[in-house]
């Protein structure tokens, strides 16, 4: 790595189109328990994670499940990804059965060196257009790390709550998460794999999939709010099947704080703009 110019990648750019599917909508309301939608209800929030994955062959993946490094994304060899985070802007539905442009942009690359070893921080910026017109912005913090330890317990305990679910996840339910997004990653199914090469205790719930409930839980508890604007960051790892807890709470006019987390403290922590 030490040879190669990391800032090259600054400023790349990939589009691609997808049409939001009745079919896989309603795989993803059945992976969530949510009523299936018809052509042309408006996409929960954070749905769209299902779409725009590229169909990689098996022989294009890396070790760890994942495309093999590199091409529009820099090379991170023999590190372990994680997506550390995401600023999402809504300022229009995606709607079930329209087609979507993704342009994907890499805002910035650098790395870092921390107690664990060497880190390597990705940025990259989704802007998705529907019918010629900006609908969402999606900008995404991916780390690659290099083989360590995982920290499984938090520094930060869980806040009192205005609204709450508990969730219990299932290994069936990280399998179809993972199915619906398309995502090999195997240390959402995969139980040698992550406990005897990665050094989790278990499975490990998706943070995306996190941040879908947490989300969710929040227009639950607020179903006349206009959601703005969604910021969250992972704080630790989820293992399935241990149970969590979703809360939030309304911090100011048209703000909320929004968490997942256990006894073992907070495992995402996020921020809610609404009208």
């Amino acid at each position: 790595m030490n040879d190669i110019d990391l800032s090259n990648w600054i400023g790349r750019t990939e589009e691609t189109e997808d049409q939001l599917t009745t079919n896989l909508v309603r795989r993803i309301a059945a992976t969530f328990s949510e009523p299936a939608l018809a052509e042309g209800d408006a996409l929960p929030l954070l749905w769209h994670w299902a779409f725009f994955q590229d169909p990689v062959a098996e022989a294009g993946l890396g070790h760890d499940g994942h495309p093999a490094r590199g091409g529009f994304l820099p090379p991170a060899d023999n590190r372990n990804r994680m997506w550390a985070g995401s600023r999402l802007e809504f300022i229009a539905p995606l709607r079930t059965g329209s087609t979507v442009r993704r342009v994907s942009t890499i805002l910035d690359v650098q790395e870092k060196h921390g107690r664990t070893g060497s880190l390597l921080f990705v940025t990259v910026r989704h802007d998705h257009f529907q019918d010629g017109r900006l609908a969402l912005r999606d900008e995404q913090d991916i780390v690659y790390r290099e083989p360590s330890p995982p920290k499984l317990s938090g520094s930060e305990v869980m806040p009192v709550a205005q609204w709450q679910q508990h969730v219990t996840p299932s290994p069936t339910l990280l399998f179809r998460y993972s199915a619906v997004t398309f995502n090999g990653h195997r240390i959402h199914y995969d139980w040698p794999y992550v406990t005897q090469q990665e050094g989790y205790p278990g499975l490990v719930v998706h943070g995306p999939l996190l941040a879908t409930l947490n989300l969710r839980a929040f227009v639950q508890a607020h179903p006349e709010a206009r959601v703005r604007r969604f910021s969250f960051k992972g704080m630790r790892p989820l293992i399935c099947p241990e149970p969590f807890t979703i809360g939030g709470r309304v911090e100011q006019q048209g703000k909320a704080q929004v968490w997942i987390g256990n006894a073992a403290g907070i495992a995402q922590l996020g921020e809610i703009e609404f009208d």
